[in-house]
């Protein structure tokens, strides 16, 4: 019996693969050349953490420092407190907001006409493209005390208030507002993963019997989940970044909730620029925060490999 033949490819240089397939590098040339630029070239700023910086020296003539700035970090309560606030409002946005857009995308893909999905898409995406400027003004002038809130509330007899500065109320105001703007859009994603399920799976459960619950179970779930574990993966990975949202922190929050809102971005903005706080310091406080996201999205990207998805790495 001969032996089969193996056919070998001959290996391409990676200058006449370049060369190929140029016009997919030049595409992707901006980003590269964006990450280069506003990613890693500052990286060398780092230094800074085991630094005092001094501004007639610069980032590389000042003084090292070693691990000072790490120790007075551990000790300071301003940023402990900074840090546990940090870990709570991510925590409790992730658990509130993380499951809405997929049970909205459910929702919305449920509609058999297409323009009411179309329409109720695009209401609930639109606060996603207004800044936090003019969403944050909208919310103060509706919870101010002269605003339409408390006039309500004066209308059945009770005392103004403004949850803006009160410490009970104002980080529910967060995730509410945080559910408003991001709902949305981040179901988009979903709603486009439940588009390239085949239709025919479906309307083949339906023929058997299997009620919507069943078919959402069976079909949709599946179809979701790998998605699902990619997008969780990510947004634990940011937790202690976009999670906290500095810009509706920062354009939301006022002194008399700074024990219950004041996150680690506002502490570091507030601290260098406000009441002028060392560079070196602030800096090891923000590679604090980069380090615990990297071990978060290492251990979150290990969760899923272990629960049978295929991960991020």
């Amino acid at each position: 019996m001969a032996e089969p033949v193996t056919v070998r490819t001959p290996k391409r240089s990676l200058g006449k693969t370049i060369l190929q397939y140029k016009y997919f590098y030049l595409m992707v040339l901006p980003i590269l050349i964006w990450y280069a630029l506003f990613s890693y070239a500052p990286m060398y700023g780092v230094t800074l953490a085991f630094k005092t910086f001094h501004y007639g020296k610069g980032i590389l003539g000042s003084p090292w420092v070693g691990l000072e700035n790490f120790q007075t970090l551990l000790t300071d309560p301003e940023f402990r407190r900074a840090f546990w606030n940090t870990v709570i409002i991510s925590l409790m946005k992730l658990l509130i907001h993380f499951p809405m857009p997929i049970i909205l995308a459910i929702v919305l893909y449920e509609f058999s006409k297409t323009k009411i999905r179309r329409f109720f898409q695009t209401i609930l995406t639109f606060p996603h493209f207004i800044s936090w400027v003019v969403l944050a003004g909208i919310v103060i002038n509706i919870l101010s005390k002269d605003g339409i809130y408390n006039q309500i509330i004066m209308l059945f007899g009770g005392n103004p208030s403004s949850p803006l500065v009160d410490e009970g109320a104002f980080r529910p105001v967060l995730y509410i507002t945080h559910v408003w703007r991001e709902i949305g859009w981040d179901s988009i994603i979903y709603l486009a993963a439940l588009s390239g399920i085949n239709p025919e799976l479906f309307e083949a459960a339906e023929v058997d019997g299997a009620n919507r619950f069943r078919r959402l179970l069976n079909i949709a779930w599946p179809g979701l989940k790998s998605t699902v574990a990619v997008l969780l993966i990510l947004q634990v990975g940011q937790l202690l970044t976009q999670g906290s949202s500095f810009d509706q922190i920062f354009n939301l929050y006022s002194s008399p909730v700074y024990s219950v809102a004041d996150t680690i971005d506002t502490y570091i903005y507030r601290t260098s620029f406000t009441v002028g706080g060392d560079f070196g310091y602030m800096t090891a406080v923000g590679m604090v925060k980069s380090v615990i996201s990297l071990a978060l999205l290492w251990a979150a990207n290990t969760f899923a490999k272990k629960m049978g998805e295929e991960g991020l790495y």
